[in-house]
């Protein structure tokens, strides 16, 4: 199982970035996917879930309305449109993927089973 992040970079604030996640080596419709990131000296936090059929099953507050993720089932790859970037959404964000988690456990890291390497991105003002 791979799960490949990509389209991080440098942004000032008030940019749009999209994050995409190519997944391979699972049946990719029957899984669950999830945004996190994880900022230096702070721990892994969540940022956005998308369920198989690609209904959104939730964001961040910290950044509720800035955000869009979805999926394209076809292509095996998930996508987080971030707008309105700000400083402070400076982190490495990793994508994870799983066919058992519940909804109601989606914001614990702990209950992902697969994770990507991670795409870093910097936001400065």
């Amino acid at each position: 199982v791979q799960l490949q992040a990509s389209g991080g970079g440098l942004a000032q604030a008030g940019d749009s970035l999209r994050l995409s996640c190519v997944a391979s080596g699972i049946t990719f419709r029957s899984y669950r996917v999830a945004w996190f990131r994880q900022a230096p000296g702070k721990e892994r936090e969540f940022v956005a879930a998308i369920d198989r059929g690609g209904g959104s099953i939730g964001y961040t507050n910290s950044m509720k309305g800035r955000l869009a993720i979805s999926r394209d089932n076809a292509k095996n790859t998930v996508y987080l449109q971030m707008n309105s970037l700000k400083p402070e959404d400076s982190a490495v964000y990793y994508c994870t993927a799983s066919s058992s988690i519940i909804i109601s456990s989606v914001r614990d890291s702990s209950m992902w089973n697969y994770w990507g390497q991670g795409t870093q991105v910097t936001v400065s003002s």
